[in-house]
């Protein structure tokens, strides 16, 4: 290979990795098959989407299914060469994140200390919590020590893949805490992402930071106080996404956008602009008279 064809190998390489980066949640194995079709160089394609997936789903807490446990790919699990491992069930297992294979699950041992006591009570309320106001959600609960200091944190999954009606959906958040004595700052992060592609292409970013201290000194009335906390966050979000479709519909399309239309001095039959399904749709106009 000369060193033009190097480099030209290099730059697509790169490309291609920037474009599997952009992958919109539950869509990373069609941006790959586009790949391979557009690139026409199938090996390329797939060798950047084994490095580029791997990213993609941690970054989505792609939840897979391992041993009849629902399992979230996180960096916290992360055992390094494609292992993560599940603390509720102490195993841990291999993934592929190119074909979507789970292999080699083996025993995964944990500490049983304090930390990981008040993780299992966390992990059993959290879920309870999920199961009942997310549909198809999922949670888990990971320690993590950072110096001296034990760390819990709390993923929330919950997705609509739907590609034969045009759209995807996630709705995932983390939350951060230190096991401290007495109080300790418990900081979430939000972050919903929806992609609409009929006769369109929408995507919509949300992200959201809050926190708020709780007292640590009985674990299940913690417990308790951690589950209010996160329910009454998850419903303010909510409330604040649908007050803004709200304005949007009737500020920004009602008002605003029929302002700064041009005036093509035509009628518009919108019945049956409304009725047709495709740009191809013959619509009625009709002159204005003088």
């Amino acid at each position: 290979m000369s060193v033009e064809q190097g480099q030209r190998k290099s730059e697509k390489a790169s490309l291609i990795c920037g474009l599997l980066r952009q992958s919109p949640p539950g869509e990373f194995e069609q941006v790959v098959q586009d790949l391979c079709a557009l690139a026409q160089d199938e090996e390329l394609v797939k060798q950047e989407a084994a490095r580029a997936g791997a990213r993609h789903n941690k970054n989505n807490f792609t939840p897979v299914q391992v041993n009849g446990n629902t399992v979230l790919l996180t960096n916290y699990n992360d055992l390094g060469g494609n292992r993560f491992f599940y603390p509720q069930d102490k195993f841990s297992f291999e993934f592929d994140h190119l074909s979507g294979l789970t292999s080699k699950t083996h025993l995964h041992r944990v500490m049983l200390d304090e930390g990981e006591l008040w993780r299992g009570a966390l992990h059993k309320g959290l879920n309870a919590y999920v199961n009942r106001h997310f549909p198809g959600g999922n949670s888990c609960v990971f320690k993590k020590s950072l110096g001296k200091r034990q760390m819990l944190v709390a993923c929330i999954e919950a997705h609509q893949y739907q590609p034969v009606k045009h759209c995807n959906s996630l709705w995932k958040s983390d939350w951060t805490f230190a096991l401290t004595p007495v109080m300790t700052r418990v900081t979430g992060v939000f972050l919903l992402q929806l992609h609409y592609f009929r006769n369109a292409n929408l995507h919509v970013t949300i992200r959201k930071s809050v926190s708020e201290s709780l007292h640590v000194i009985d674990r299940n009335q913690f417990v308790l106080d951690f589950v209010k906390f996160v329910k009454a966050e998850d419903n303010k979000i909510h409330n604040a996404i649908l007050e803004n479709i709200q304005t949007l519909s009737e500020l920004t399309w009602r008002n605003n956008l029929r302002r700064r239309l041009p005036i093509t001095r035509t009628f518009m039959n919108w019945n049956e602009l409304l009725n047709g399904q495709h740009l191809e749709t013959n619509v009625f106009r009709k002159e204005v008279p003088p």
